[in-house]
């Protein structure tokens, strides 16, 4: 993006995302032509040109965050996705920040790699898992939930040879695999990240919803698919209205309306993994006082 005139002694342009300054040639002081401003003047603050160029940034930071929430979403529920999409919103920055280097699998699970770029030929171009770039013609791809990937280490390994840093984290996503122990009978919940101490309600709900979960009633909720199957995983919270500070509960896992709750044993490795991930998200912000103790 080119600069801007904002008054006669100054243009701006929009540089990383912030609007900047620039005395303009005719009016900058000796020695000071071309050079960016550390601040914003305050003589231009209010001109049009720059509330304009401010409204533009934070709409572009609004569409990078909504661009990578699609392609979470698309990744953590394993979701087809059409190539012929991949290539219509490739020539989007944003949408490439998102997409770029993300783990792909064609038709086959031998058709596997980092993608590194879509066009309208209806192909798109990875890098496979032997370091060749290739083409994959499939009509949709999906991006496998990392729990999913066969030799995620191997894949981690692999991805820093070649300097990989995923917008969307994937291979680096923290996973827990489902255990043998406790899901062979009536097991309906675990306990591994209970009794979290927050300093009151409020701090936990605020803690939640920035991790990007919901509140409902008493309980951090997130809604999961997995294998086609929609899962709600549950960490129960103390009640606002009767304790001074706020704990954690257990997790557990229900069907999509959240009336069931279901045996571990039914609980599937996407929505399990998911659901662990919460929980250890709400245990790492809990309450820690200034000596290590909780």
């Amino acid at each position: 993006m080119g600069w801007l005139a904002a008054g006669g002694t100054y243009e701006v342009a929009l540089v990383d995302g912030r609007v900047v300054a620039r005395p303009t040639p005719g009016g900058a002081p000796a020695g000071r032509e071309g050079k960016q401003e550390g601040t914003l003047p305050a003589e231009i603050r209010d001109r049009p040109e720059v509330v304009e160029l401010q409204r533009f940034a934070a709409w572009l930071d609004r569409h990078a965050a909504e661009c990578a929430a699609q392609v979470t979403n698309w990744m953590v529920s394993s979701l087809p996705v059409p190539t012929g999409l991949l290539a219509r919103v490739w020539p989007d920055e944003a949408w490439q920040a998102a997409l770029r280097d993300i783990v792909i699998v064609g038709a086959t699970p031998q058709e596997v790699g980092f993608l590194r770029d879509a066009d309208d030929s209806g192909e798109l171009r990875v890098v496979n898992l032997d370091g060749e770039t290739v083409r994959l013609a499939a009509r949709t791809v999906t991006m496998p939930h990392p729990v999913l990937l066969p030799d995620l280490e191997g894949l981690r390994l692999f991805a820093a040879k070649l300097g990989v840093v995923q917008g969307v984290e994937q291979i680096h996503r923290a996973t827990w695999s489902k255990p043998a122990y406790g899901t062979d009978g009536g097991a309906r919940g675990v306990t591994e990240f209970a009794n979290a101490e927050y300093r009151s309600w409020f701090h936990l709900s605020s803690r939640a919803t920035s991790l990007g979960y919901r509140i409902s009633g008493s309980s951090v909720v997130d809604r999961i698919r997995d294998a086609g199957r929609v899962f709600t995983a549950t960490v129960g919270m103390s009640d606002p209205y009767t304790e001074e500070k706020a704990w954690t509960g257990s997790l557990t896992w229900s069907d999509e309306d959240g009336h069931r709750c279901l045996p571990l044993t039914e609980v599937g490795p996407v929505a399990w993994s998911e659901g662990m991930r919460m929980a250890a998200a709400l245990h790492a912000g809990r309450t820690v006082t200034t000596d290590g103790a909780e």
